[in-house]
């Protein structure tokens, strides 16, 4: 009689899936709570809190989004890294020196974002025009966003994040490890912002506090980066959404006509 010895469960993406859920709730509950305007960041401009806190609810609302939205579209990576030294005795810190880096470039663009984003309400609030014709800056991002979605850097980047064994064995290469494995994550960072940015851009344009936008914008790059029909998607959704934003133009221009002719 032979006995077999069962492989002990490798509880590192169960982990992972906890914390992304709890960061899940944490934003719903964030949202729900009369604290829901400190997510948002127009409603957080507006409120008299500082220029520091300000900026602390930002960045804390922004890694919350990012841990929720961007990581779990990276997770094959952070597997096959974390396969890849396992048997290091540092191999925790390594893994989390990759998803460091990784989140590092992306709250880098959200406080770029952010800071073209408060220059536009800023310009709005001095032109009266733009005032009246707001709606030019969220039909702008739907259109930029659409458009991207068929430019030739979108694929080269999506294809970087589609092969994450490829990524490894071209970037990684084991020396000097703490360092590389936090600029690996970087690296990597960079690709899945070049692929992305344009659809991070339709927080802006909606809100970033708003939850159900996070979760339909995070599963769909979730789809594109990782699926193997995901490439598919690209087209359609960028159609859509230059269809929308030319629409939102339209309505508001017919709109905008008809004001000036009864006024006149």
């Amino acid at each position: 009689m032979s006995l077999t010895t069962k492989k002990p469960l490798n509880p590192f993406l169960p982990l992972m899936g906890g914390l992304i859920t709890l960061t899940w709730i944490t934003l719903w509950v964030w949202e729900q709570s009369p604290y829901g305007r400190y997510l948002n960041h127009q409603e957080l401009a507006d409120l008299d809190l500082g220029l520091l806190n300000q900026a602390g609810f930002y960045v804390v609302g922004w890694c919350l989004m990012l841990v929720a939205m961007m990581l779990p579209t990276s997770l094959p990576l952070v597997e096959m890294f974390r396969r890849l030294t396992r048997g290091r005795d540092d191999h925790r810190q390594l893994v989390a020196l990759l998803i460091v880096g990784y989140l590092a470039v992306w709250l880098g663009f959200g406080l770029v974002a952010h800071i073209f984003d408060w220059s536009l309400h800023e310009l709005v609030e001095a032109v009266p025009d733009l005032v009246v014709n707001a709606w030019i800056f969220g039909a702008a991002v739907l259109i930029v966003a659409g458009s991207f979605q068929f430019s030739s850097l979108k694929y080269r980047c999506l294809e970087k994040c589609r092969a994450p064994l490829s990524f490894l064995s071209q970037h990684w290469r084991g020396t000097g490890q703490s360092a590389q494995a936090f600029l690996l994550g970087a690296h990597h960072g960079l690709f899945c912002v070049g692929c992305c940015w344009a659809l991070m851009l339709l927080m802006f344009a909606v809100g970033t506090g708003n939850v159900g936008w996070m979760m339909g914008l995070g599963a769909i790059m979730a789809i594109e980066k990782n699926m193997s029909w995901g490439r598919r998607l690209s087209t359609p959704l960028g159609a859509g959404l230059l269809a929308w934003g030319f629409a939102i133009a339209a309505a508001n221009t017919d709109a905008f006509d008809l004001l000036e002719t009864m006024a006149g």
